[in-house]
């Protein structure tokens, strides 16, 4: 039972107990009082009887005549009148009148008793008869029955008056204690509320006040935690004189994107140089060279920013040498992206930075799925050396010598992709999401989806995914994979995880019809945790409100591929995910380099410290594993511990 409940129950038996009190002493006064007023009623009315009989004491007719009329006049059980001679009756009346609107049980509960009085009636200097009344009580009685009922009733009202106004008082009095339970609530979903107006009440100012410090100190913990952790980053894979990301991380990508089947997609590395850098520092000295490196990274960021898939990739490789990793990047796209980067380029000697265009070349070589990656650097080096040789273009894009089936036929995805989704030709995959202590135990089945072409190929999601985003169709496909999911959920009682793209999260119609589809089958919530990329996460107030309408549903969300944006992880920790899975490049022979290790390490302290479960993705080695385990990561996914197929 609730405390609020306790002390109301409390306050309502004190005020049954003491109106009660009230009540009981009340009537027992009142009685008292009507038992003295029935006794002095007697004595006055045989008084009164006595002086009118003492001159008609020998009339019998009047002495009759006068006991009649002194009784029918009132309230009396019974006059008579007694010779003293003798101790014979001459006269007596007696009678018991019904008393009308009081039950029998508060006649019996009042127990009020007739009284009596007596007088001597005198002939003369003698006593000659004595005259006994005893009064009824029935008059007193109905004035006790009344007067109980007003004052039952007033009770009545004032102890309702008082339960309400105690209730009020309770509630506002132990609204602290309520936020406090959110607080505890909020702390479990890894959000950090502070109760701003503390209460009045010393003893509740003194547990709000600490349950505050307390909520301060852990979100102060987890900040320096997440600021440890974003340096430990940005010393690992960030470039400390552009800002951009450094060779260990342009390595890691490339690698993920010719290596994972479920990020293969075929695009573009292009290499910019900029040649003779130690001239330049003796030319220009080391503070002008390096603002001239900066502004090369600068403009790599502007150019690249009309292709979102690149933004984040885009590296410093080493000296004057800058890389930048293009997924699903087309041979025309690529061709534009070299000739606006090379008009950019030229424009800085227009700013004053010097005449970069003159001493910056370009090379441009495609990649795809399968392709080694020192393959895909060294036609990249071949066509920044082609670049450097000739003299009328400073770039130079060579081809694949295996291009895709599909390549960049725009119109043949077109019609494949529109096709394949009127048609409901997608497939899904499941790839098991195991606990890294016991691999026998599965924590959920990620979805994954396979494009079935015309020849019954099934082609995976890196290869035509980029071109659904180009066409304005992955919020359709959201849809689709979502409805084939709940389809196939009543068939086991196994857990799933979905993945949304950011095209559903960023278009409110799309988002609105894919929580209608939810809201239709909230009973899968506990079953389903929908998932999205931390490259596809949308504003910070977008986040919240998704992450409020999906809990009134009755559904969690998780985020995958963390690790390029860790800054963020302090908002994250105000909305209570369901768990955290590691972008795989971070995992990828993480037995072998320490930094990773280090990295890892520093994300697990933070989630650690807001009880947040850690999924490590992409494991393919036993030795990626035991790290993992070592670091008591909660769950793995990857080739090692399962890879993706239809269901069984």
């Amino acid at each position: 039972m609730s405390l609020f409940k306790q002390l109301l129950i409390a306050i309502c038996l004190f005020l049954v107990v003491a109106f009660t009190g009230s009540f009981m002493v009340s009537l027992e006064s009142s009685r008292t009082q009507y038992v003295n007023q029935l006794r002095s009623h007697a004595q006055d009315a045989a008084t009164a009887l006595a002086l009118s009989l003492t001159p008609n004491i020998d009339d019998p007719a009047m002495v009759e005549l006068l006991v009649s009329s002194i009784f029918d006049s009132g309230y009396y059980a019974s006059i008579r009148v007694v010779d003293l001679s003798n101790d014979q009756t001459l006269v007596e009346r007696s009678g018991s009148p019904a008393v009308s609107n009081v039950p029998d049980w508060f006649v019996k509960l009042i127990g009020l008793e007739p009284a009596g009085g007596d007088a001597i009636v005198s002939r003369g200097w003698e006593q000659a008869a004595r005259v006994e009344v005893v009064s009824h009580p029935m008059f007193a009685i109905a004035k006790l029955w009344q007067s109980a009922l007003g004052s039952l009733g007033w009770l009545l009202l004032c102890g309702a008056v008082s339960a309400a106004l105690g209730a009020l008082l309770l509630r506002r009095q132990l609204k602290p204690l309520d936020y406090m339970v959110q607080q505890s609530h909020a702390i479990a979903r890894r959000e950090f509320l502070s109760l701003p107006d503390l209460p009045r009440t010393p003893e509740l100012r003194r547990v709000v006040q600490a349950m505050n410090q307390m909520v301060e100190k852990l979100k102060a913990l987890f900040q320096e935690q997440a600021e440890r952790s974003e340096k430990l980053r940005d010393e690992s894979y960030q470039d400390a004189l552009t800002g951009l990301a450094n060779r260990r991380y342009f390595e890691m990508q490339l690698n993920a994107r010719v290596s994972n089947p479920e990020l293969a997609s075929s695009g573009y590395l292009l290499l910019l140089r900029v040649k003779d850098l130690a001239g330049l520092n003796q030319r220009l000295g080391g503070q002008h060279t390096d603002e001239l490196l900066k502004a090369v990274g600068q403009q790599l960021l502007r150019e690249c920013a009309r292709y979102p898939e690149t933004l984040n990739m885009v590296t410093r490789v080493r000296g004057g040498e800058f890389a930048v990793l293009a997924p699903g990047l087309v041979h025309a796209e690529a061709l534009q992206l070299a000739q606006h980067l090379d008009l950019a380029l030229t424009s800085l000697h227009a700013t004053g930075a010097t005449d970069v265009a003159a001493v910056a070349y370009i090379g441009l070589a495609p990649f795809k799925f399968g392709d080694s990656p020192q393959a895909v650097l060294g036609l990249a080096d071949q066509a920044l050396a082609q670049a450097e040789g000739q003299g009328d273009s400073r770039w130079v894009c060579l081809d694949h010598s295996a291009p895709s089936t599909l390549g960049d036929d725009h119109h043949a995805w077109h019609r494949l992709l529109d096709q394949a989704l009127n048609q409901r030709r997608f497939e899904l995959y499941f790839q098991p999401v195991v606990a890294s202590q016991d691999t026998a135990l599965v924590l959920h089945y990620k979805v994954l989806s396979r494009l079935i072409d015309e020849q019954g190929q099934a082609i995976p999601a890196g290869r035509f995914l980029p071109w659904l985003e180009r066409f304005g169709w992955a919020a359709r496909l959201d849809r689709l994979m979502l409805e084939q999911v709940i389809e196939q959920m009543p068939a086991h009682q196994a857990s799933l995880a979905l993945n949304l793209s950011s095209a559903t999260l960023t278009h409110p119609q799309a988002l609105g019809k894919v929580l209608d589809i939810l809201r239709a089958h909230s009973n899968l919530g506990s079953r389903l945790v929908l998932e999205i990329g931390e490259e596809q996460l949308p504003e910070q107030a977008k986040l919240e409100d998704l992450m409020r309408r999906l809990r009134e549903i009755g559904f969690s969300l998780g985020l995958q591929h963390f690790g390029g944006r860790f800054s963020m992880i302090g908002n994250l920790a105000r909305l209570g995910l369901a768990y955290l899975k590691i972008d795989g490049v971070y995992i990828r022979a993480i037995d072998r380099e320490s930094d990773k290790r280090l990295f890892i390490e520093a994300i697990q302290r933070a989630a650690h410290s807001i009880d947040l479960p850690l999924i490590a993705e992409r494991v393919e080695t036993e030795g990626e594993l035991a790290v993992i385990r070592e670091m008591d990561i909660f769950g793995v996914q990857g080739q090692l511990v399962g890879e993706p197929r239809p269901w069984q």
